[in-house]
């Protein structure tokens, strides 16, 4: 069995990466969603507001475990592709954006675990919202979008910019430049 193309969707926080592998698994295809609001509702409930700004590090280990986990999910899946919300290389994008130090297992992580493709969200201030669990402001995402384009360039991915438009008309995007075309 072939493993699944793994069809990776980044951008900074409020970019429509939710809403896109929504309609994409809606759609029948395979996604796995972003799990860093999880790692920050379960930290909430156990008392602590906001575990990336307390402790990122930590935050940054639970993100990896879980993401690896991903990665692996879609190894053994039988789509044949996998949309994936956020990836591992996005752990040390925010990391270097607040200027963490972190082990070197975070950087082995970016180059075992990799991604077929890459589609890029640029920020889009008119959709921009802050709520509970994304606290960053308009200016703080749009210096974590420039990390991130860094962190997925240096690593030797090609980014592929998906235009602003609907829901609808970024998915068609995505699924007319993918390789499931």
């Amino acid at each position: 069995m072939a493993k699944a193309q793994k069809i990776l969707i980044i951008g900074g926080p409020a970019t429509g990466k939710s809403s896109i592998i929504t309609l994409l698994e809606q759609m029948g295809y395979h996604c796995l969603q972003e799990i860093s609001r999880e790692i920050t509702l379960k930290a909430q409930e156990e008392g602590t507001q906001q575990l990336f700004l307390t402790e990122p590090l930590r935050f940054s280990e639970l993100l990896l475990e879980g993401r690896i986990k991903q990665h692996q999910e879609a190894n053994f899946t039988n789509a044949n592709y996998v949309f994936i919300d956020r990836g591992i290389p996005d752990i040390t994008a925010y990391l270097d954006y607040k200027e963490d130090k972190y082990p070197s297992k975070f950087e082995k992580a970016n180059l075992e675990y990799t991604y077929d493709q890459v589609f890029l969200l640029p920020i889009w201030d008119d959709i921009y919202v802050s709520d509970n669990e994304r606290y960053e402001s308009l200016e703080e995402a749009k210096k974590i979008q420039q990390q991130l384009v860094s962190t997925y360039t240096q690593l030797g991915y090609n980014l592929i910019e998906v235009p602003k438009d609907s829901v609808e008309k970024r998915v068609e995007f995505i699924l007319k430049h993918s390789k499931t075309e």
